[in-house]
């Protein structure tokens, strides 16, 4: 198996049967006589699980547990004792052991029980490495002023249990604003869920946050859980909140205000213990003045503000930010490690980034595909730079259709692509100013086979 166990206990008779026993099975053992020794073999080599002994002299198994625990929270601890009784037990599961047994020791349940200890320990390593890589591509990336501010109200706002409402240009990080208050929050170890406001249809975004019982509706085949459910005791992140239906403002006001909300066709009340971070690129104070936004939920929202700088406004965190996405994108892609040059870096600073952080990382993506060396020279750069969005060849206009009602399509969807190219294909906005609602923007889309652009909904 290749699997090292660490057993800890002051009787040599038991280490020996024990070393015995789990070498004959494949395990490397490491003996330690105390628990002094056990934690100095801990703290100089990888061990898989520990058998430890409750009875001691000196420190015993539970304040060694303890220590353990404090330390290498990841390796499993089974405890071993001839003097068990139930009250130990329990004090140690409490504590963080994995499992207790009694001597005289079964050696079937010990085998048993030690594979599957390891078996947990590596599942809760895979949890820490992935929750890493998480935590690393959502990074806060940036020695700026303004991003110490950010920094510093993150700082502030995580580990209360007040709404945040981000606010800034689309692609300037504002879900990884949210992402790190979570990661400074008390609810860190509970679900992080985000939903884009902006990307779901009307008729479908109650059962998107809420969830629905089977039969409620044409097409509800099971019963579904909503965000709001998985997000319990942990964040909801509603991004693009500006952009939900008056109705649906009603339904987010009325949960934050009873803290319970009902699956749709259901009347089970179901609690909601979820702190929410909101975000919007649009001005929300000028939304409830114009009446699309509702003033209540706003203020319910912005207990918390944080705004998010543009990058034209920080260019001296470009450089950061570009590097830290070329070792991200070289290690995705199996690339070895590649450096910007000093003319190719001012290529970057010279760029006024419309589309923020975001643009920037596809940009760093495509100099990556690009560049054959290990460096990105200036030339890779300016060619990168200059090509302007890719855009579908432009189709026959309606006066060039044999047919009316080829022309008519033809001028619609001429004309609803333009409109959506121009509200960077917002479709609430882009409903709003043709005067249709963002129900008959999606259908129109759909019949035309207009695809959003910019990984817009």
């Amino acid at each position: 198996m290749g699997y090292s166990v660490l057993v800890v206990d002051d009787e040599t008779n038991i280490r020996k049967t024990l070393e015995g026993v789990l070498s004959d099975d494949g395990y490397h053992v490491m003996q330690a006589g105390d628990g002094a020794q056990g934690l100095e073999i801990l703290s100089r080599s990888f061990v898989d699980a520990v058998l430890l002994d409750v009875w001691m002299p000196g420190m015993d198994g539970l304040e060694t547990l303890k220590r353990i625990r404090e330390a290498y929270p990841i390796v499993p601890v089974i405890m071993i004792s001839g003097h068990g009784t139930i009250d130990t037990a329990v004090k140690a599961v409490k504590m963080g052991a994995f499992d207790f047994i009694e001597k005289p020791i079964s050696l079937t349940k010990l085998l048993i029980t030690l594979a599957r200890a390891i078996e947990q320990g590596e599942l809760r390593l895979e949890n820490v490495e992935l929750k890493e890589r998480v935590e690393k591509k959502y990074r806060l990336v940036g020695n700026s002023e303004s991003m110490g501010r950010v920094r510093a109200e993150i700082v502030a706002a995580g580990p209360t249990n007040a709404s945040v409402l981000v606010a800034g240009e689309n692609g300037s990080g504002k879900e990884i604003v949210a992402r790190e208050i979570h990661r400074h929050s008390r609810r860190a170890n509970r679900p992080f869920v985000a939903v884009n406001c902006a990307a779901i249809p009307d008729e479908l975004i109650e059962s998107e946050l809420f969830g629905h019982e089977k039969g409620a509706f044409t097409g509800a085949t099971g019963r579904r859980k909503g965000r709001f459910e998985m997000a319990e005791g942990g964040t909801l992140f509603l991004d693009e909140v500006g952009d939900m239906s008056p109705r649906t403002q009603a339904k987010i006001l009325r949960v934050l205000e009873e803290k319970q909300f009902e699956r749709i066709g259901g009347g089970e009340k179901i609690h909601a213990d979820v702190r929410i971070i909101a975000a919007t690129n649009r001005n929300l104070p000028k939304e409830v003045e114009a009446g699309r936004f509702r003033d209540d939920l706003y203020f319910r929202l912005n207990v918390f503000p944080i705004l998010v700088p543009a990058l034209r406004d920080r260019k001296e965190d470009i450089p950061p930010i570009a590097d830290h996405f070329a070792g991200e994108i070289c290690a995705e892609h199996g690339k070895e490690r590649k450096t910007f040059t000093r003319e190719a870096m001012e290529r970057l600073l010279d760029h006024t980034w419309p589309g923020n952080v975001r643009e920037l990382r596809n940009v760093v993506e495509r100099l990556v595909i690009l560049s054959t060396g290990p460096a990105i020279g200036e030339e890779t750069v300016a060619r990168v730079l200059a090509v302007e969005p890719r855009r579908e060849e432009t189709p026959p206009s309606g006066f060039e259709r044999e047919h009316f009602r080829d022309a008519v399509l033809a001028f619609e969807k001429e004309f609803l692509t333009r409109k959506l190219r121009e509200n960077d294909f917002h479709i609430s906005r882009t409903a709003e100013k043709l005067g249709l609602d963002r129900t008959s923007i999606h259908r129109k889309m759909k019949q035309l086979a207009i695809a959003p652009e910019g990984g817009r909904r």
